[in-house]
């Protein structure tokens, strides 16, 4: 079950540069930054009240988000909504008939469980997001 957004994720080039601007122009904090490896991606979230944007930078040249800087330019790269179990998001999603670019869920920012839609089921990249549980 969907449960509400979780974040906008921006594709940017040069990660330090776009916070900078991100806090400047706007007055946003950013709250944490991750290295993810398996995605090859450096992220920094930063927080606008209860709004979350995530500035997404590769970490290498062969990353799908180089990939994708390089094919479209920087800008909205995908929506993140917060699910209860991505496992079951994932399967009710296949069962309806939409297609996943990830078929198990992998690791994602602050220890999550997330899963990828691909964009030809809703015309734009989607990410399912499970939030680790607070013990």
């Amino acid at each position: 079950m969907i449960k509400g957004l979780d974040h906008v994720a921006i594709a940017v080039a040069d990660l330090d540069s776009a916070v900078a601007l991100w806090e400047k122009l706007l007055g946003g904090r950013c709250e944490h930054r991750e290295i993810v490896a398996e995605q090859k991606t450096e992220v920094a979230m930063i927080r606008f009240g209860d709004l979350c944007i995530e500035l997404i930078a590769p970490s290498t040249p062969d990353s799908p988000v180089a990939k994708f800087i390089e094919k479209r330019g920087p800008g909205l790269h995908h929506i993140a909504v917060h699910v209860e179990s991505s496992s079951d998001q994932i399967a009710r999603f296949k069962a309806r008939g939409g297609a996943m670019i990830d078929d198990a869920p992998r690791l994602g920012v602050h220890e999550s469980r997330v899963a990828f839609v691909h964009p030809k089921s809703l015309g734009v990249l989607i990410e399912f997001v499970e939030r680790p549980k607070q013990t």
